[in-house]
């Protein structure tokens, strides 16, 4: 009776949550949701008065049950699957952020300081100092600046993509890039394909536009195309987001033959892709770009400058439409009242355009090339066996011993003051048990093999 009980309240929990229910509208009548759901009535009357006591509903003498004015703020550990502390994406990313410089951090997602342009970048904070006292002190232009712009437009034709600078808009950031995609595109209550595993905040942000999160299993070779039509054809989503290339756990690519038959299905089923590109710069070479497949017309690219140049001077990029770039432009102006800070994007513009940044990107490729080898080599001796191994970027997606559980490891890991990223925090069907993500550039302190195998033994 428990478990059908708690079912019966997470699903009145998800329908609230996800605006099917508004507030003071009735719920199902008892009678009716017993039957919907396949339990007793008695089971929907215990699920529905203990949901009342929580405050969720209130009942009506003779008129039944309705859904509660929440007047609280939304809590987005609150939204989704309870989780455990150790694969809650929102609880990983802070105890990543909030680490000490000095903490050994192989579960984060960013490189070393001392392995970014920082001479580069302080000439182009004292060039931008330099700049008019409007630069300095006004709100950046609705379409941002455009000599950045400009900048990324000869990037993405490098890559196939044919986007003038009125079809790239810059954004807070990578992050706050989707989350103006999604604003515009999704309504609560929607469906959104993601990969499993996938990118832990995509899940997170997700969670916070209330929408239904769809996984698809992930190859090698990309999406897995059966699943993938299957679920189209089954939850019938608004939108399917991923990484290409070096793909976020795992470093996989997305073949040519899976991205056309991808792009086919998308066209059929009215399916919108997000294509978030913020590895493209660690390849050796362009791999198959969905954008460049698509021409932007169903596919939008996002990307960032944080990996490669400065996750401290924020700024994102949106390539789409022009229609809706026009329409993510208001939506800016909305909820950000304009664009990035002008000073960050010159800075970045000064940044890409030193003549320093292309040997930075060179030697930071062979750099990983070599760490991603010797990282496999040692974790391999210890029985951690990476799945495959990349052709760029920082990221080992790894199978840890049998018996072994990832978040059980990272909990032991952390009592030593070290952050790991267990496989189920990048899984949205929680099937990631005996896998971990391993940041290479983050694993020179030799100390680090020493805790990991200290906690695969209290995991085991």
């Amino acid at each position: 009776m428990k478990n059908r009980t708690e079912q019966v309240m997470q699903a009145i929990r998800r329908r609230i949550d996800g605006g099917a229910v508004a507030p003071g509208e009735k719920l199902p009548s008892i009678r009716g949701f017993a039957a919907a759901m396949g339990v007793s009535p008695s089971t929907v009357v215990e699920a529905y008065d203990r949901l009342a006591a929580e405050g969720v509903i209130f009942a009506r003498r003779r008129s039944g049950f309705f859904a509660a004015h929440r007047n609280r703020p939304v809590a987005l550990s609150e939204l989704g699957p309870r989780l455990e502390r150790e694969i809650d994406p929102l609880w990983v990313s802070r105890q990543s952020l909030d680490a000490g410089e000095d903490a050994p951090k192989p579960g984060c997602g960013w490189l070393p300081a001392d392995w970014m342009p920082v001479d580069s970048l302080r000439r182009a904070i004292r060039a931008a100092g330099r700049a008019d006292d409007g630069l300095l002190a006004y709100y950046g232009g609705t379409r941002s600046e455009v000599k950045l712009r400009r900048l990324l437009s000869r990037q993405l034709a490098d890559q196939g993509i044919e986007a003038g600078p009125d079809r790239i808009l810059l954004t807070a950031s990578g992050s706050n890039a989707i989350d103006l995609v999604c604003r515009l595109l999704l309504s609560p209550g929607d469906k959104v394909l993601v990969d499993d595993p996938c990118y832990f905040n995509f899940q997170a942000l997700f969670r916070a536009h209330r929408v239904e999160i769809i996984g698809v299993p992930y190859t090698p070779q990309g999406p897995d195309m059966e699943h993938f039509e299957a679920a189209l054809a089954r939850h019938k989503p608004r939108l399917y987001i991923t990484n290409s290339a070096l793909h976020n756990p795992t470093g996989a690519t997305i073949s040519a033959q899976v991205a056309h038959r991808l792009l086919t299905l998308a066209a059929a089923h009215d399916l919108i892709v997000i294509e978030d590109d913020i590895f493209a710069e660690f390849e050796p070479d362009p791999s198959p770009r969905l954008a460049a497949m698509d021409g932007l017309d169903r596919v939008i690219r996002i990307g960032s400058f944080s990996k490669t140049l400065s996750a401290s001077v924020r700024c994102g990029y949106v390539a789409a439409r022009p229609d809706w770039i026009e329409a993510l432009i208001d939506l800016q102006v909305a909820t950000n009242f304009g664009g990035p800070s002008p000073l960050a994007a010159e800075i970045l513009h000064h940044a890409l355009s030193d003549g320093g940044y292309r040997k930075h990107m060179e030697a930071l490729r062979a750099r990983l090339a070599r760490l991603r080898r010797l990282t496999g080599a040692r974790l391999s001796g210890m029985g951690i066996i990476p799945w495959l191994m990349p052709r760029g970027g920082f990221y080992l997606w790894c199978a840890l011993p049998e018996g072994t559980d990832g978040a059980a490891m990272a909990r032991a890991a952390l009592s030593e003051n070290v952050v790991l990223a267990p496989g189920n925090v990048f899984s949205p069907s929680q099937a990631m048990t005996s896998y971990m993500r391993f940041n290479v550039g983050q694993m020179g302190d030799p100390g680090i093999y020493d805790i990991l195998d200290r906690a695969m033994r209290a995991a085991a």
